[in-house]
């Protein structure tokens, strides 16, 4: 088959969540058929590194300057104007940009591919006119149901300000979304639960779930020890979920922790904004962004998730998973993820029993150990991507082998 990515920045290396799971895909798919991407890319120092990395595996690779704005105030702006208009912020954010549509359409009506396969949501709003006897097949790939983790956040423990302007976008979101989904082929998300949303909303949609996975061989077991009383939070928090989650573990549960372990330490790893980098503290390290993840995940006695907004299924818990690491998170955190809790995972949502979860793991090693080895077993048999990219492609044969959706 041949394959056009659409997506919202480029896949590889790696430093994110939605950077892991579309290099994942699309090094596995490029094993087997011809990839191609257009894209939007950032203007910052990893830009050669990033196309270097994707012209390794992809036949054709289109990029536009990133769609982020350069002053935050612009981006204040057109905030406030969504408040006021018929659509979303995210929505008008990707629309705006006119000329990425324009070499889109190019690229869809050259006929060169069989599918195309739109990432997130937001860039559907660059959606192209599509011919009723077109020979390709549209698919939108659902990282989250977007309108369900504003939804979410509207009725969090955040600021006032942040839930009312939630309260107003997610309901935009949520017929932006649903409209999307009844214009593409076929849409694929990555849990039970979103697949579940989605088809009661809009039952004729053809649905596949592909979770998101891990390179099992990159991601292996260490052989050495973890340090001592060593926790981490991983993955970009300057996504609004992390940093709620993070500021609920800072504030409300490693206090309970170190009364009763004061040398435990947490390590905080992925990009982060200033409000986060003020968190340093002799007990917190800040990292930032780092080359690669995979040492801090060795170094830590256990990984914590405690997030409270979020959809979809977290990367970070795969990753942990797969480096046999004990896991101890919220529910929604884990969702998702077929973690057992007590078995390949602790499960918690109350701050006093996250913390005594997160105790048990830092007292008892032989504890830790078995929660490790039976989520290594988990990743291997659920979570590796030639697996998830079989279904992936099983989904796209069934597309081709019916009808297309009639184009917008």
């Amino acid at each position: 088959m041949r394959i056009l990515f659409v997506t919202p920045f480029l896949p590889s290396p790696p430093r994110f969540g939605g950077q892991r799971r579309l290099d994942g895909l699309m090094r596995s798919l490029a094993k087997n058929h011809e990839v191609s991407l257009i894209s939007f890319t950032a203007t910052d120092e990893f830009r050669r590194t990033s196309l270097d990395a994707t012209h390794a595996y992809c036949k054709e690779v289109v990029v536009f300057p990133d769609m982020e704005f350069v002053d935050r105030r612009d981006k204040r702006l057109l905030q406030a104007r969504s408040l006021i208009s018929m659509h979303s912020f995210e929505h008008l954010l990707v629309a705006r940009r006119v000329e990425f549509l324009a070499r889109l359409q190019q690229l869809v009506d050259s006929g060169e591919f069989d599918i195309v396969q739109v990432e997130f949501v937001q860039m559907a709003a660059l959606q192209p006119r599509l011919s009723a006897g077109r020979r390709f097949r549209t698919v939108l790939d659902e990282h989250n149901i977007e309108f369900d983790i504003v939804k979410r956040t509207a009725s969090a423990e955040v600021s006032t300000a942040r839930r009312l302007y939630s309260a107003i976008d997610w309901r935009k979101l949520k017929r932006e979304e649903v409209a999307a989904w009844r214009r593409f082929d076929g849409v694929s998300v990555t849990s039970e639960r979103d697949g579940a949303i989605l088809s009661e909303l809009e039952p004729r949609t053809k649905v596949s779930v592909v979770p998101n996975g891990v390179d099992i061989d990159l991601f292996k077991p260490a052989t050495t020890e973890p340090d001592r009383d060593s926790l981490l939070f991983f993955g970009a928090m300057n996504y609004y979920p992390n940093q709620d989650g993070l500021t609920y573990f800072i504030e409300q549960i490693f206090p309970l922790i170190l009364a009763k372990r004061p040398s435990t330490k947490l390590w905080v790893v992925g990009p982060a904004p200033d409000s986060v980098k003020r968190l340093q503290s002799p007990n917190i390290e800040v990292t930032g962004f780092v080359d690669a993840v995979e040492p801090y995940i060795d170094a830590a006695t256990a990984a914590i998730v405690p997030l409270r907004l979020g959809g979809g299924t977290r990367l970070k818990i795969v990753e942990a998973m797969s480096k046999a690491k004990p896991i101890i998170s919220t529910r929604i955190g884990a969702e998702g993820i077929d973690v057992v809790d007590g078995e390949s995972a602790l499960l918690a949502d109350d701050p006093r029993r996250f913390a005594d979860h997160v105790e048990s793991v830092l007292a008892d090693a032989a504890l830790a150990k078995r929660l490790g080895a039976a989520a290594r077993q988990l990743a291997e048999a659920r979570y590796s991507w030639p697996a998830l990219v079989a279904g992936l492609e099983r989904f796209y044969d069934r597309l081709l082998s019916e009808s297309p959706t009639p184009g917008p």
